[in-house]
This record gives structure tokens, C-alpha cells and sequence, in this order.
């Protein structure tokens, strides 16, 4: 019996002996009243008796008026009684004594209730005993060639990544190949990059290529706040694999229990450390030949032991980094599957469009272009919502029902200008892909910039009018209207951090030479400063070569844009009359000779 049924019976009993109880006591008060002995032989005398019934010592006695009580004798009454009673006119009715069953049940229930409630128990305490023994028990699941549909030629944009896999499936599949070269199986393999670079959806192609058995788990799944269950949980998670070698084991964010021992505040025998310490010995102890494959995948390779990555645990380190624009090219054609695309659609445009999206942040863009396109009743998904996509999925929806006034709207357009025009004029800038003057998310409006080409390396004078660039629409507003606004307050932000870097990390400072002062870790999760390790004469040193990198730069955009103010006029009046640019109308405007009527800020037609 499960424990809803168990539970169902014990209300129902419970309920069952409220309403008899409640029957019981209702039917105590109706009962009828009851008469003296003499007042029924009196009645009897004068006839007022219309009939009784015999139950025994007790008497039911139902006179000529309809009225009805009861009476008690001594003794059942005779045959010569009855008669008696009889020759009167009196109908006599005889009736065994009935059971009150009310009652019974009542005498009953609570027997019932208490066995139910010790077999509840001794079935908890059972269950307790099985919880027990199944807590040390691997949560790993088994995935089957029937469970996953994933293939590698479901994977795009990480062909490096897919190869070093591809030849562990191989190996696997033809141990005989290696071994006749003195290879051994690798017993490790760690996935590393940004979230949503495809690290997951490759595993789940594994399983499917595989034809082995695989088991998936997460590295959460070993914790536990009892000392030793997780090392349990370890070992039983290999006892398993070793029954069903040769097979594939996959640890999803394996830095839940992988980080690095010494650094907790509890000491080296926490149940963490136990964990690891189990994981370890497993993989490369003295039991270490078998077939079977850890592949594990992180996006903090910074934390991790580095006893696990040692060659014999974790023998190679697969960078499953953020796709080239061939990739995206490739990872946005997969993920079009199903979706019907105008054929004024080019995705290889999109994918230049996209710079530093990952796998995830690609199916988030066309399934956001297909919900623009539903929304707008279109059977076909056109390049127009693939932008507001786009855009949608970097700076957030548009607020088209913002009131705006005129006065905001022309700063916004003279301070976006001024990015636009820095993009243009400067020689190692970003080339600008689109300015508008519409709300959208927190921002009044946006300049979107985007390279050429994907940059691994950049240098310093690309840094610089990137500073140059976030300037540039504070140098704008100080301009026109001699008068600042808080609008500049990210541009700010970007271009401090930029300086910063140059300064602390990347020797591009004059005056501190080429010497990297920052402790920061860096991980696929941004930056974790560490500990300071200069001196406060330092510390200040490098707030003045900050500053002065911001000052040169803001200088220099502020000559550079008072020189072509005529084209800032141009560009502002284009944007308060169609709000949006795009680069293809940036170019025309700005490649357009100046007419007289650029001077008296008329827009120019697109």
C-alpha cells in the first residue's frame, strides 16, 4: 500500500467515526419519550391504546392520538398477555432487539485508528531504513542511444572541440586501434568555456554517438551536508561504470565539488574535500585500468584542483569556446530548422552581426525573431525581425510608448551622434551598424558598433578610440549645449575599465612600464579581484595614468568633433526624422557632399 491510499484510509476511518458519533448523539436526542408502567395499564383500561411493540422488557407503545413512547415491564410479556392485550383492540407486534451499531463502531474506531496508525509507523520506519541505505546511492542517470536524438552533426561552431571528442567515441568503438600503437584510453576529459557555449549539448552528442552506456549527473549531485555521503556516492558511481565498462561518464559543472583544497575556512576535512579526495583516488588510483571515460565540463577552470587536472585524471582540456562567424553561421543554420525564413534573409550577415554570441545566445535570437514575426502576423521570419531580435536580446524591447519630449529627444540624438561620428572618423574604430533614438531597455538610445572581422588580439590604438569612441557622446552634448547630462554614465564606465586594463594588465602604461599589477582570476564568469599586491604609492600612480588616458582621449574626440560639427548636424538631423539608421544609411549620409541647407540642420533624404 503506498502512502496515499494509507493516508486516504486513515482520514476516511477518521471521518467515518465523526459522522457515526455525530448520528449517535443526534439520535440519543430523538429518541421517544418514555412512560411509567401505570400510566400504560391505565391507557390500556380506557382504551387510548392504538398498538404495541414488544422488544423484549421494553415497549413501544403508539396511543390513538398518534403519540408514541415507550415503557419498561419486568419481564417479556406472556402468551396470556399479549391476549390479554389483544381482546382490547390492541395490535401486537413483536420485533428482536436491534443493535445499536453507532455504538459499535464507536467501540471499534478507535481500535482501527491505532492499528492504521502503528502500521503507518513501522512503514515509515521501513522507508526510513531504505532512504538510509540508498543515501550513499550515485544519482546518476543512464542515458540510451533511444533517450537522445543529439548526433555531432547537430553540433556547429566548435569543430576543434568536437574533434577531440569525436576520437573518444572512436576509441571506445575500436579500442584495438590505439591499443596496437601503445595508446591508453584517456581517463579524463574537462570541457571548458562561457555558459551556453554548447558544452552540455555536446555530452548529450556523445551519448548519442557512443553506443555505450552513459551516465550524466551534475557535481551538485555529490553533496551532501553529512560527512561521507559523498564520498559514498562516488564510489558507488564507479562501481557502477566498472559493471558497465567500457562506458562514458559526464559531470556537469564539475567545480561544485572539484575547487581547489586549502581554501576553506572549515579546514581540509569537510565532506567537499572527502568528495574530491574519493573522485582522485577513483580515477587514477591503484585500480585505474578500466574503460571507462570521465568527460566533465566547467565554466570556473580557475578553481579547480589541480591534482584533477594532473595527466591520468583530466589527460586534456577541451576549449569549447564563444564561434567564429563561421560558426555562428553554422550554429544559426541548425537552429533555423523548422523555422521558415523570408529568402531575403541572409544569415551569414546575421552571424557578423552577432560577435561573442554563444550557442545559447544564437537559438534565443531566432526564437526571439520568430515570436516578433507571430506578434506582427507574418507566415515568414524577414531580416527586419531578425534585428529587432537582435536587439531585443542585447539592449531589451523597445519603449515606443515612452513620451518623449522634443528637448530629450534632440539631446539624445546629439549625444548618440557624437558615438557615431567618433565610429566613422577614427581610424582603428569599430565601423557603426546602426544608431537610433528610441528607447530601448534602460538605455534613451544606442550607437551599435561592431569590427570588421573577429579580433583575438587588440592593440593599443584600437583601445584608444575605443576610449575615444565612449567619449564621444559626452564631447556632443558639452558642445551643442554646453551642459552635460547623466546619459554618459555606462559610456563612462566602459571607458575607465578599458584604461584600467591597459594599465594594471595588459603594460601599456608609459610611466609604469610594461608590468602587470593585477591579481584578478580570471574565469568564463568575468573577473574575481584577489588581493592588492602593490603599494598605495602605486595604487595612486595608477589613478593618475588612468585619468590621464581619460583626459588625452576626451581631448582629442573634442578637437576631432568640433572639426566636423557640420557632420554632427547631419547626423543628428537624419535621426530626429527617422528615429533608426542603419549602416548602409550611415554611409550614404555621410559620404554626401555638404549643401547649403546642412547649415540650417535640414535632414537629408536616405
Amino acid at each position: 500500500m503506498g502512502k496515499f491510499p494509507l493516508r486516504g484510509v486513515i482520514i476516511s476511518l477518521a471521518v467515518l467515526g465523526l459522522v457515526v458519533f455525530v448520528i449517535s448523539q443526534t439520535g440519543n436526542r430523538s429518541k421517544a419519550e418514555t412512560e411509567t408502567l401505570s400510566t400504560f395499564f391505565q391507557q390500556v383500561e380506557s382504551g387510548d391504546i392504538s398498538s404495541v411493540v414488544l422488544k423484549g422488557t421494553s415497549l413501544s407503545v403508539i396511543t390513538k392520538t398518534g403519540s408514541e413512547y415507550e415503557t419498561q415491564v419486568a419481564a417479556p410479556l406472556s402468551f396470556q398477555d399479549q391476549q390479554s392485550l389483544f381482546d382490547k383492540g390492541i395490535s401486537i407486534s413483536n420485533q428482536e432487539p436491534g443493535r445499536n451499531w453507532g455504538n459499535i463502531l464507536l467501540y471499534i474506531l478507535p481500535i482501527a485508528l491505532m492499528v492504521g496508525f502503528l502500521f503507518y509507523l513501522m512503514r515509515g520506519v521501513r522507508t526510513s531504513g531504505d532512504s538510509a541505505v540508498s543515501f550513499g546511492k550515485s544519482r546518476a542517470r543512464l542515458v540510451t542511444e533511444e533517450n537522445t536524438n543529439t548526433l555531432f552533426k547537430d553540433v556547429a561552431g566548435v569543430e576543434e572541440a568536437k574533434n577531440d571528442l569525436v576520437e573518444v567515441v572512436e576509441f571506445l568503438k575500436n579500442p584495438g586501434k590505439f591499443h596496437a600503437l601503445g595508446a591508453r584510453i584517456p581517463h579524463g576529459v574537462l570541457m571548458v568555456g562561457p555558459p551556453g557555449s554548447g558544452k552540455t549539448h555536446l555530452a548529450k552528442a556523445v551519448a548519442g554517438e557512443a553506443q555505450v552506456p552513459f551516465f550524466s549527473l551534475s557535481g551538485s549531485d555529490f553533496v551532501e551536508m553529512f560527512v561521507g555521503v559523498g564520498a559514498a556516492r562516488v564510489r558507488d558511481l564507479f562501481d557502477t561504470a566498472k559493471k558497465n565498462a567500457p562506458c562514458i561518464v559526464f559531470i556537469d559543472e564539475i567545480d561544485a565539488v572539484g575547487r581547489r583544497r586549502g581554501m576553506n575556512i572549515n579546514g581540509g576535512n569537510d565532506e567537499r574535500e572527502q568528495t574530491l579526495n574519493a573522485l582522485l583516488v577513483e580515477m587514477d588510483g591503484f585500480e585505474s585500468k578500466h574503460d571507462i571515460i570521465i568527460i566533465a565540463a566547467t565554466n570556473r577552470p580557475d578553481v579547480l584542483d589541480p591534482a584533477l587536472l594532473r595527466p591520468g585524471r583530466f589527460d586534456r582540456q577541451v576549449v569549447v569556446d564563444a564561434p567564429d562567424v563561421k560558426g555562428r553561421e553554422e550554429i544559426l543554420r541548425i537552429h533555423a530548422q523548422g523555422k521558415p525564413l523570408a529568402k531575403k534573409v541572409d544569415l551569414k550577415t546575421v552571424a557578423k552581426r552577432t560577435p561573442g554570441f554563444v550557442g545559447a545566445d544564437l537559438e534565443n535570437l531566432l526564437n526571439e525573431a520568430a515570436l516578433v514575426a507571430a506578434r506582427a502576423g507574418r507566415k515568414e521570419i524577414n531580416p527586419d525581425d531578425l534585428d529587432e531580435a537582435a536587439d531585443r536580446v542585447v539592449m531589451g524591447p523597445e519603449r515606443r510608448s515612452l513620451v518623449i519630449s522634443e528637448k530629450r529627444k534632440k539631446l539624445v540624438a546629439y549625444h548618440e551622434g557624437g558615438h557615431a561620428l567618433a565610429a566613422y572618423l577614427l581610424e582603428f574604430a569599430d565601423s557603426v551598424h546602426k544608431i537610433t533614438i528610441v528607447p530601448r531597455g534602460r538605455a534613451g538610445g544606442y550607437m551599435l558598433s561592431l569590427p570588421e572581422e573577429d579580433q583575438d588580439y587588440i592593440t593599443r590604438k584600437m583601445l584608444l578610440d575605443r576610449i575615444g569612441v565612449s567619449l564621444a557622446g559626452r564631447v556632443a552634448e558639452e558642445i551643442i549645449f554646453g551642459d552635460v547630462s547623466t546619459g554618459a554614465q555606462n559610456d563612462f564606465q566602459q571607458a575607465t575599465d578599458i584604461a584600467r586594463r591597459m594599465v594594471t594588465q595588459w603594460g601599456m602604461s608609459e610611466s609604469l612600464g610594461k608590468i602587470a599589477l593585477s591579481n584578478s582570476s580570471a574565469s568564463y564568469l568575468g573577473e574575481f579581484e584577489g588581493a592588492r599586491q602593490y603599494s598605495e604609492e602605486t595604487a595612486l600612480l595608477i589613478d593618475t595614468e588612468v585619468k590621464s588616458i581619460i583626459d588625452t582621449e576626451y581631448n582629442r574626440i573634442l578637437d576631432l568633433i568640433t572639426e566636423h560639427q557640420d557632420k554632427l548636424e547631419r547626423i543628428v538631423a537624419a535621426l530626429l526624422e527617422h528615429e533608426t539608421l542603419h549602416a548602409e544609411d550611415f554611409e550614404q549620409l555621410m559620404k554626401q557632399p555638404l549643401a547649403a541647407e546642412d547649415s540650417e540642420n535640414q535632414a537629408l533624404p536616405l
